[in-house]
C-alpha cells in the first residue's frame, strides 16, 4: 500500500483561497506520511523551516493538498522492476 504526499503550500493573503496552487504559492513544501489524516497533521514542523514562517497569520496563509504517493512508472508494489 502506497503512503500519501502532503503538500504544503505558504500563499500570499492577496491570493485567494481557490486560487492557491502549486503554481501561485510564495512557498511550496512536501512531506511523506502514513495515511490522509496525516496530511493536516505535522505540516507546523514543515512551515517553520520555511522562510516564510514569520508571515503566516499576518500576510501569508497555509493551505494543505493530500495526494497519494504514486511509484514511479514500471516499479511494482514490492519494490521490483517491471
Amino acid at each position: 500500500m502506497n503512503g500519501f504526499v502532503a503538500v504544503i503550500l505558504v500563499c500570499l493573503n492577496s491570493t485567494p483561497a481557490d486560487r492557491c496552487t502549486e503554481d501561485t504559492a510564495a512557498d511550496v513544501m512536501s512531506t511523506v506520511v502514513s495515511s490522509e489524516l496525516n496530511c493536516t497533521m505535522g505540516w507546523q514542523e514543515v512551515v517553520g523551516r520555511s522562510a516564510l514562517h514569520d508571515d503566516i497569520g499576518k500576510t501569508a496563509y497555509v493551505k494543505t493538498i493530500c495526494r497519494r504517493d504514486v511509484p514511479p512508472s514500471g516499479v511494482r508494489k514490492d519494490g521490483m522492476g517491471g
